[in-house]
């Protein structure tokens, strides 16, 4: 094959210095196959190239932890009774946004394929989503694609969606965001790790058949969205979740066999990704014969073959000897298979066809932390950071009926229910069913055979992240921690999945940087180390509008016992209802401001790291003792929002009074952190409430108490708490069956 040129590099996405390495590398001009392997293990979202550098600086480290970040497919932590639980985040967000069904339903495929990949079963999933302004025509096109991708897949799969968050802003018009998170379970001891130990050991593919679907797709993820990103569809894969069960049944079975040297799911970069990275890991090489691979498309190119995303396939190391055992498991499920190489000695990855060497690599150099360049990108202040420190919370005038802006904040779609997209999706199905139907601010998943339970969250702000970045980033690691423990559990782990727009955009960098900064302050307090996850860089448009900054956290706790399971509806009239935590005259990056008042550029929300850290070990000793009969954090929309969801929760209202020193519009509306409401049902268990709250620093006010159906804030009847419900319910449904 002819040798590659500097202008084919840079139309896969390689900079003038990455060919020069390139050659460096191999000592000689790479071919056009060869080429096309670096451009994608060397692209941002597989190689982390402008990322890994900060990374590093996060706690990867913790007692419960059985891996650490970037070791495996995905994380591990220790839960106890001899079984550990596997979690991941990734993005899907550039095919998303070109195709939303088909985005969508191959992110939530891989991400499972990472989990059970390591010998874990899938239990339980979750979705953080991003939609542009809800009344254009696209945003309606996009979430309706993506809901029904989410629900289809995981719905046939058969595995529960159980948790998650959807918001919409402007900046995520062009590009959204989609991100799958997948939970499972395993035995301590009996994971599979990505490795290729054993020279002379066979590599097979199994499942489904190789096609042209998916090509480039790590290069397509590694660069701004244009007006012409629609010329890219090509690049979008197509999933079917019926062979995904398939395959995760023969997996399972696989594993069992004794047979399996290693493991690893087919995603970014395809069969480039898996035969390299499972190399490097274990410092051996491969030989693959292209040919071998089961095609379903004729005249497939050798870099085709190579670079196609088909989605559920694998790729496994056979022991020596025992290819009928696992050949007798391929036939079984009657799934698509085959040998495609042999394990060697050589450190390097040589692709065949037709007996033609196509391309020969040290499988190091393609892989983080091996020969992939590593940056360290420049960072400026945000210029908007002047328009924010502008603000003027006094220039903001107190509304004279707040009555109406509490209906109002019900209906805005990023506090209003999401129940049109949830009952798309099943919660139920498989064999771990949730521990409780009532809501509570984490999902809880039942361990069967075991009293614990999972506690899992999804959770940012992507707003408070774009006022400040450090400060916004702590919150958001905060809030999935406080929705653990507010719902019984103990926070274990974090995976995270970092959307950021271009990295070359130094103010990008500096939020990039200083996010990454805030999340390490956090994880550290709460013992929370980062088990991986998943960089997303380049969420911009062409003109150069990039989404706001954006860091899901994705959590799991450990609920210890049954009753400690603490849920948000307010359980009888006549309770008292608490407020836990200081109270500030701040609405700052409030939904009240930037929705009720249009004011886009405003300071985080009050945050302190050590009150948040002494308010959740309140929490945690109030709830071990058995007397709080309700616990709710407050978010977007504030205190009324809370009470108000536990009133409708519960069916049943509340009577409250404002404090003096507040405005009252803070009060109600505000967003500052690190508070909470509970109900207690007597004096005694009031008193010790308070004491808790006493011993560990935190404030304590009683705010009134619950009462049948109506709403009533400093003696004003607000109404009935259904007329509130009805806004709150239908708000997302109506504005989707305008069009």
């Amino acid at each position: 094959m002819q040798t590659a040129t500097l202008e084919q590099a840079k139309e896969l996405g390689l900079l003038p210095e990455e060919f020069e390495k390139i050659k460096e590398i191999l000592g000689r001009t790479p071919n056009f196959n060869e080429l096309s392997v670096y451009s994608v293990m060397w692209s941002e979202h597989c190689s982390y190239k402008n990322s890994i550098t900060l990374l590093k600086t996060l706690p990867r480290d913790g007692s419960k932890l059985l891996t650490k970040a970037g070791e495996e497919n995905a994380g591990l932590v220790d839960i106890g009774d001899g079984l550990a639980c596997c979690f991941k985040i990734e993005s899907h967000n550039h095919p998303s946004a070109i195709e939303p069904y088909q985005g969508a339903a191959t992110g939530v495929g891989g991400i499972n394929r990472d989990v059970f990949s390591m010998g874990a079963r899938p239990i339980a999933q979750l979705n953080s989503l991003r939609f542009g302004n809800i009344h254009t025509e696209r945003t309606q096109w996009l979430l309706k694609g993506v809901v029904k991708g989410i629900g289809d897949y995981g719905n046939a799969f058969g595995i529960p969606t159980v948790g998650g968050e959807v918001y919409f802003d402007d900046c995520y018009e062009t590009n959204i965001l989609v991100n799958a998170m997948s939970v499972g379970l395993v035995k301590v001891g009996k994971t599979i790790s990505a490795s290729a130990d054993g020279p002379g050991n066979p590599v097979y593919i199994f499942g489904s058949a190789t096609g042209k679907d998916g090509i480039h797709g790590a290069a397509f993820a590694s660069k701004d969205i244009g007006e012409d990103a629609a010329n890219d569809l090509p690049s979008v894969q197509v999933g079917d979740p019926f062979w995904e069960k398939l395959i995760l049944e023969a997996t399972m079975e696989l594993i069992e066999t004794g047979a399996v040297v290693g493991l690893q799911d087919m995603g970014a970069a395809g069969i480039t990704c898996s035969t390299s990275e499972m190399s490097a890991k274990s410092g051996t090489g491969m030989d693959v014969w292209l040919d071998k691979v089961p095609l379903r498309q004729n005249d497939m190119k050798p870099w085709e073959i190579l670079l196609s995303e088909s989605q559920e396939r694998m790729l496994v190391v056979v022991k020596k000897g025992q290819e009928a055992a696992a050949e007798t498991v391929f036939k079984k499920w009657e799934i698509t298979y085959a040998q495609i190489g042999i394990v060697t000695d050589t450190g390097r990855v040589r692709y065949y066809m037709n007996d033609i060497l196509e391309g020969d690599i040290p499988a190091e150099s393609l892989v983080l932390g091996g020969g992939a360049p590593v940056y360290q990108r420049e960072w400026e202040t945000p210029a908007y950071f002047q328009l924010i420190e502008q603000f003027n919370a006094n220039q903001i005038e107190i509304p004279e009926n707040l009555r109406e802006v509490a209906l109002f904040l019900s209906a805005e779609p990023n506090i209003a229910s999401k129940r049109w997209i949830y009952r798309q999706y099943d919660s139920m199905v498989g064999t771990v069913m949730q521990s409780t139907n009532r809501p509570s601010d984490a999902a809880v998943v039942k361990i069967k055979g075991t009293e614990k339970s999972l506690a899992l969250t999804v959770d940012c702000n992507s707003r408070y992240i774009y006022a400040d970045p450090d400060k916004g980033t702590q919150i958001a690691v905060s809030e999935a921690a406080r929705n653990i423990v507010c719902t019984g559990g103990e926070p274990t782990a974090i995976t995270n999945c970092l959307n950021f727009g271009n990295p070359y955009n130094k103010e990008v960098y500096y939020q990039f940087k200083h996010a990454i900064d805030g999340m390490g302050k956090a994880c550290r307090k709460f013992d929370t180390p980062v088990t991986g996850g998943n960089v997303s860089f380049y969420n911009q448009s062409s003109d150069g509008t990039a989404v706001y900054p954006t860091p899901t956290i994705g959590m799991v706790g450990v609920i210890e016992r049954p009753e400690y399971i603490t849920t948000l509806d307010f359980k009888a009239p006549g309770h008292h209802i608490v407020l836990l935590g200081h109270q500030h005259n701040d609405m700052g990056s409030s939904q009240y401001l930037a929705k009720y008042h249009q004011v886009n550029y405003a300071p985080c929300p009050f945050f302190s790291l050590e009150h948040e850290f002494a308010l959740q070990q309140a929490v945690k000793q109030m709830i071990r003792s058995t007397s709080v009969q309700s616990c709710h954090d407050l978010s977007e929309g504030g205190l009324f929002i809370s009470l108000f969801e536990s009133a409708k929760a519960g069916n049943l209202g509340f009577k409250i009074h404002s404090n003096p020193v507040v405005r009252k519009d803070a009060w109600l509306f505000g967003e500052a952190q690190s508070r909470v409401i509970l109900t207690v049902a007597g004096e005694a268990e009031l008193a010790l409430i308070e004491s808790i709250a006493e011993m560990h620093g935190v404030p304590f006010s009683v705010i009134g108490r619950t009462i049948p159906e109506r709403l009533v804030v400093d003696e004003e009847d607000w109404g009935d708490v259904r007329n509130f419900a009805a806004v709150y319910d239908d708000s997302i449904e109506r504005l989707l069956e305008k069009r």
